[in-house]
């Protein structure tokens, strides 16, 4: 009788150790869980902030380059030069800005071939001087 006690002391206590280790494992996974919603929500508030500061910096250099007459090169450098801003970054952030731009004129239109599209951050034909 001693003997089956002992067993089941035994076994309530395995079975007590288990479900501690469970209700660990859940809370652990709710943590990770929240963290990991937290973690994608930041990442997409950050999307939303660079591609408005990026728009900001491509409609500028779009200036830069349309209405002062100047060449990408000379954009960057009186962004600050190549320590800032490389030219082939100008140009994406360019070339962005105005596919926002045909986009926004252009709705419900394909978008496709758009003016500017075909660029590739050359200058636009302009000679520097």
């Amino acid at each position: 009788m001693a003997d089956q006690t002992a067993r089941q002391r035994a076994r309530r206590a395995a079975l007590d150790a288990q479900a501690r280790m469970r209700a660990r494992r859940m809370e652990q996974e709710r943590r990770r869980d929240a963290l990991g919603v937290v973690v994608v929500s930041a990442l997409a508030e950050r999307d939303v902030v660079v591609s408005a500061c990026e728009a900001r910096a491509g409609e500028a250099l779009a200036k830069m380059t349309e209405q002062e007459a100047l060449s990408l090169a000379e954009a960057v450098e009186w962004c600050g030069g190549a320590d800032l801003l490389t030219v082939r970054e100008a140009a994406r952030l360019r070339q962005a800005a105005q596919q926002a731009r045909t986009t926004n004129t252009d709705a419900g239109a394909s978008g496709t071939g758009g003016v500017g599209s075909g660029d590739g951050g050359s200058g636009g034909g302009r000679a520097a001087g």
